[in-house]
């Protein structure tokens, strides 16, 4: 299993909308790829997020890339061109436990 995980840090006077614009939006739109199984959205402190997309194998994350990312790229910047800062990380994961 991949994960492909999203911070965003966003400025005060934007952190509603962009909340509104993930939950209505983009998740969906990502999700819509066919390329993960799940997302994720959760916050440690106001304005502090995180977007966890859970893929089935590297070959999915790699189709996303190719083939999604950078329209879906495209439209979250053109609706938030400042205000939001932005980093990614790619995960594997070694074990899982349920509880």
């Amino acid at each position: 299993m991949i994960i492909y995980e999203v911070t965003a840090v966003v400025e005060a006077r934007l952190a509603e909308t962009y909340e509104r614009y993930m939950r209505e939006h983009h998740i969906p739109d990502v999700l819509a790829s066919g390329c993960f199984q799940s997302a994720e959205l959760t916050s440690a402190t106001p304005g502090r997020y995180r977007i966890r997309y859970q893929a089935s194998t590297e070959e999915d994350l790699e189709r996303y890339f190719a083939s999604h990312a950078a329209r879906l790229r495209g439209d979250f910047a053109s609706r938030f061109p400042e205000g939001v800062a932005l980093s990614r990380e790619v995960w594997t994961v070694m074990q899982q436990w349920d509880g």
